[in-house]
């Protein structure tokens, strides 16, 4: 005897919608129940795991959860004296859970597949390049195919509405007026996107560069599928789109290492004398914790009618280093010059002379 004839000799008494949504109820909480029951458990067994293990079961706990409830109502409706109309809507609306299903395993695939790759190189150390180069890549390329997982995922299941199903089939095949209708809409986006699969294969920009946009000097703190997060010096947030990166010239100053030269540039009396100058500099850079201990120079490189331009050189590990190293030796220089050769600094000259004498007029001629 089937189980949901079973159930209607059992219970006559009881509505078939009401003994439908009861059994569906308690399959539910079954479902969630045991759900809880193996996270703990997995939980327990990875207590003395490493972090990175244990938000690998966080990740995975979502859709787990979604694949054991579509599994308990579907068993439910199998059993359940439910009318055939309304089975079918369950059916349905399981068909459509399952798509959502798929999609989300494989946005929860691309986080896992994204951290494992990603955990074999660290951004926390000096020398962090290459690992910047690969955490540029990986993030630009999960975040774009993670949009196409959401398009294909969202196709799928309009497809399956008959009402929406152009919708669904112009997602996938671009074809006819409701198509190029979306083709259009989605144009800014779709363009982004592959403004953002471009720049993860040749990395004009990675994460924690130093940039100089629209005039703004300031760190790539966040790519994402669209638009780019620049922290500037003064905490202020620049966005920039994608495209920009591809279209327009800008300034990255780590783009092969993140070393720096800083300039330091002094405007002196042609008085000054060089090289206690040049010995001065060097003492501070040597006495500073900012300098790489690779570059220190002094020189003249400009000749103007009223000073004499000095350029000071100094090398830094890094852009944040570069400037307060420039800010020190700058500060410092200027204190040598106040103290020991106050001559030095800039000045205006100005000469008089005795006023010539005037010739004597007539009168004073003739007396």
């Amino acid at each position: 005897m089937p189980i949901d004839t079973y159930i209607r000799e059992a219970m006559p008494w009881a509505p078939p919608w009401a003994v439908g949504v009861a059994l569906t109820g308690l399959a539910l909480a079954v479902a969630i129940g045991l759900h809880n029951l193996m996270v703990r458990a997995v939980a327990r067994g990875l207590r003395r795991r490493s972090d990175f293990t244990r938000s690998l079961v966080v990740r995975t706990k979502g859709p787990s959860r979604l694949a054991l409830l579509i599994f308990a109502v579907a068993w439910s409706v199998q059993i359940a004296p439910i009318d055939g109309r309304w089975t079918r809507f369950i059916q349905h609306s399981l068909l459509v859970a399952f798509i959502v299903l798929v999609g989300w395993m494989a946005l929860t695939a691309l986080d896992i597949g994204a951290a494992l790759y990603m955990k074999r190189f660290r951004v926390d150390v000096a020398d962090n390049l290459l690992a910047r180069k690969h955490l540029t890549q990986v993030r630009i390329l999960r975040q774009a195919s993670a949009v196409l997982v959401v398009v294909l995922t969202a196709a799928f299941a309009l497809m399956t509405v008959p009402g929406v199903r152009q919708l669904g089939v112009s997602l996938l095949a671009a074809g006819g007026a409701a198509g190029i209708i979306v083709g259009f809409a989605l144009q800014p986006l779709l363009s982004n996107i592959m403004a953002g699969v471009q720049i993860a294969l040749t990395q004009p920009i990675r994460i924690d560069d130093a940039l100089i946009v629209e005039g703004e000097w300031g760190v790539v703190e966040e790519i994402t599928s669209a638009y780019v997060v620049i922290r500037i010096w003064d905490k202020r947030r620049l966005i920039v789109p994608l495209k920009y990166f591809l279209e327009k010239p800008f300034q990255n100053w780590t783009r092969t290492t993140s070393d720096l030269l800083g300039v330091v540039l002094l405007y002196l009396d042609y008085s000054t004398p060089l090289e206690p100058l040049r010995r001065r500099l060097t003492e501070i850079v040597e006495a500073s914790p900012l300098w790489d201990r690779q570059v220190v120079v002094l020189q003249v490189t400009d000749a103007k009618e009223r000073t004499m331009e000095v350029r000071c050189l100094v090398g830094a590990r890094n852009a944040g280093d570069a400037f307060d190293l420039r800010c020190e030796v700058r500060e410092k220089l200027i204190a040598f010059l106040q103290d020991k050769y106050p001559h030095a600094l800039p000045r205006d000259r100005l000469e008089l002379y005795p006023p010539e004498r005037e010739e004597p007029s007539a009168h004073e001629r003739i007396q």
